[in-house]
């Protein structure tokens, strides 16, 4: 990007301040509007749907805007792999919830920037980790450690065995990793110069193809009875967070600088263990509040910007 270009970014003003709070708080409250659908609409099937009705949506929106989707920029092959990896991401969190809580999803997941830290050091020059963000990884991997160690000592309660919501937790840990997989992609590939609603678009036709071929060869292609809830929790999922929030978000990252935009990432999982309490009835103990410490500590660490960290 152009030092012009870059110039152009804003600093964070009160409007921006409170518009990312607010999406903050949209994708803290994913994790338990999945899993309370879980029951009647199978996990990957509702997460096929989710990708189907947020890809046709996004489609109406680049139609009306006159953004075309489909002009050959050589983008599709890295088009498809981000795809794939957004697909798997939902694979691990879809499934992953129905092995251990919401709260403690939301916090294995939102480990996604420490990892995207990580490979963009590795694979896209000019973004090389500074010392404050390598004590971030640190801090936030010695409570992910914290978290695991809870999970084997503590059992997970109603979620079943040790061994199960272990497996979920690993999930989460996994989701966030093929979450940072997809970000790396789109950064050191064409996808950072075609638009935003193209990148979204191909994450998310792909990952409804693939997550609706995954439910249909398990049989997961079933609907167990429609409730209220269920219809309410799809069209949050698809209209408000993949459609929405995506979109408000990328627009943010046209018009504010993105170190200071990440920085509330922390706030995610936060919001995450919050509302898994307060809608769920979720509980959790003491080493788990210290282990999500310390990853919120690391996660905002990572995303501290630079001349702050040199102050």
């Amino acid at each position: 990007m152009s030092t012009t270009a870059l110039s152009t970014r804003r600093t964070l003003d009160s409007f921006a301040i409170l518009l990312m709070i607010g999406l903050c708080a949209i994708w803290g409250l994913q994790q338990v509007a999945i899993k309370s659908t879980n029951a009647t609409l199978p996990p990957l099937f509702q997460a096929g749907l989710r990708s189907t009705i947020a890809a046709v949506l996004v489609w109406g929106w680049a139609r009306s805007r006159g953004t075309p989707l489909f002009r050959d920029d050589g983008t599709l092959g890295a088009g498809l792999l981000a795809g794939v990896l957004f697909a798997g991401e939902f694979v691990c969190i879809f499934l992953g919830l129905t092995l251990t809580s919401a709260s403690r999803m939301a916090v294995f997941l939102y480990t996604a920037p420490c990892f995207t830290a990580l490979g963009l050091h590795w694979f896209v020059d000019g973004e090389r980790m500074r010392r404050t963000q390598w004590l971030g990884i640190l801090v936030a991997f010695a409570g992910m450690a914290l978290a695991f160690a809870d999970g084997f000592l503590h059992g997970h309660g109603a979620q079943g065995s040790t061994l199960k919501g272990v497996a979920g937790d690993a999930l989460g840990v996994l989701g966030g990793i093929t979450w940072a997989a997809t970000t790396v992609v789109v950064r050191a590939t064409r996808l950072a110069c075609t638009s935003a609603s193209k990148t979204l678009f191909y994450q998310l036709t792909v990952s409804a193809v693939v997550l609706l071929a995954l439910a249909l060869g398990l049989g997961q292609v079933r609907v167990e009875t429609v409730t209220p809830l269920a219809v309410m929790s799809l069209a949050y999922q698809a209209v408000v967070v993949a459609f929405v929030s995506y979109l408000l978000w990328f627009w943010l990252l046209t018009r504010y600088i993105a170190s200071r935009l990440s920085v509330f990432s922390f706030l995610t999982p936060l919001f995450g263990v919050t509302f898994g309490v307060l809608l769920l009835g979720e509980s959790f103990s003491l080493r788990f509040l210290m282990a999500a410490a310390l990853v919120l500590a690391g996660i905002a660490l990572v995303n501290l910007p630079a001349k702050r960290a040199a102050a």
